[in-house]
């Protein structure tokens, strides 16, 4: 696996203690005592930055990502979806906006991740979800750097099925 997909299973596991939590946990809390706690010790000081980073800033910007999340998820409250698969989508759409990741590779990733903590059917929500907030964005700011090439050695391009 990844360093970077570690770090982003050490973030979705702070969001998902952060929204079990609810708003009575300050992030810079949260974050302290899941390092302390719960944080994997192999996760090296770059990853647990990473992890840091993109946890605190879905956290920082939960409204707006939630809104863009909103106005894709047709027939779905981001309230009752599953709380892996929102935080799976609030990762990936904070990547998206705030990252310089590739929105394929951010799409990749979720969908791995997905796979490995919620269902199948997940991540064909999941999936169809972050295409089209993709899309949204490739035509509102669209970015030179995009690419099919993975920023992590360790991730493999999604199969089309």
């Amino acid at each position: 696996m990844g360093l970077r997909r570690k770090a982003r299973e050490c973030a979705l596991q702070m969001l998902f203690a952060a929204d079990v939590a609810g708003s009575s946990v300050r992030p810079d809390e949260l974050v302290r005592v899941y390092w302390k706690e719960l944080g994997d010790a192999e996760t090296d000081e770059a990853g647990r930055e990473f992890a840091t980073r993109i946890a605190t800033g879905v956290m920082a910007r939960l409204e707006e990502l939630d809104e863009r999340i909103r106005a894709r998820a047709e027939h779905w409250r981001i309230s009752r979806m599953a709380i892996v698969d929102r935080n799976v989508l609030r990762l990936a759409v904070y990547e998206f906006m705030y990252e310089p990741t590739p929105r394929t590779v951010a799409i990749n990733e979720a969908l791995e991740i997905a796979r490995r903590f919620s269902t199948y059917e997940a991540t064909q929500f999941i999936n169809g979800i972050l295409d089209a907030i993709k899309r949204d964005l490739d035509t509102e700011h669209p970015r030179e750097e995009e690419t099919t090439e993975t920023e992590d050695p360790d991730a493999q391009p999604e199969v089309e099925e």
